[in-house]
């Protein structure tokens, strides 16, 4: 079980690593291949842990779960076939339906596990960045492909 003190701690650590893994993402822009990315690689698993303390401070009752997560919960129930890239309106705003990659085999050939998560559409049919950086602290795991099971 986690505490409010845990997050802090956490929150701390994470906000010198995203400026160093932004650096070396703007770095390796274009380069093909394997390549080694230590900072990307600390930001991902410390954001991961982040988030499972906010799950289980949400579980738990210590915060509130967020309106993202309550709507993306009913999207879900409501809407469980839908495709990548559908969309579909719901309680006045549109969202599209994403599927990205979650987990791929070891040649790395094929998908073994998709993500689906939810984007708010703006009225210009672009997407809600506020949202989106929601759902990537929520859900973090969901932008980080994985080559296999550990």
């Amino acid at each position: 079980m986690f505490t409010l003190d845990d997050l802090e701690k956490i929150n701390e650590q994470l906000a010198p690593l995203k400026d160093l893994a932004d650096r070396e993402l703007k770095s390796i822009f274009g380069l093909t291949g394997k390549v080694y990315t230590p900072h990307i690689d600390n930001f991902n698993e410390i954001a991961i842990c982040k988030a499972k303390i906010l799950l289980d401070l949400k579980n738990n009752g210590a915060l509130a779960f967020t309106d993202v997560e309550i709507i993306t919960n009913e999207l879900n129930s409501l809407y469980k076939r839908y495709k990548h890239r559908q969309v579909v309106s719901f309680k006045g705003d549109d969202y599209e339906c994403v599927c990205a990659p979650l987990k791929l085999t070891k040649s790395g050939k094929t998908v073994q596990k998709w993500a689906r998560y939810w984007l708010k559409k703006m009225p210009d049919e672009s997407i809600d960045e506020q949202w989106l950086n929601e759902v990537k602290e929520i859900w973090p795991e969901y932008f980080v492909i994985r080559q296999w099971d550990i």
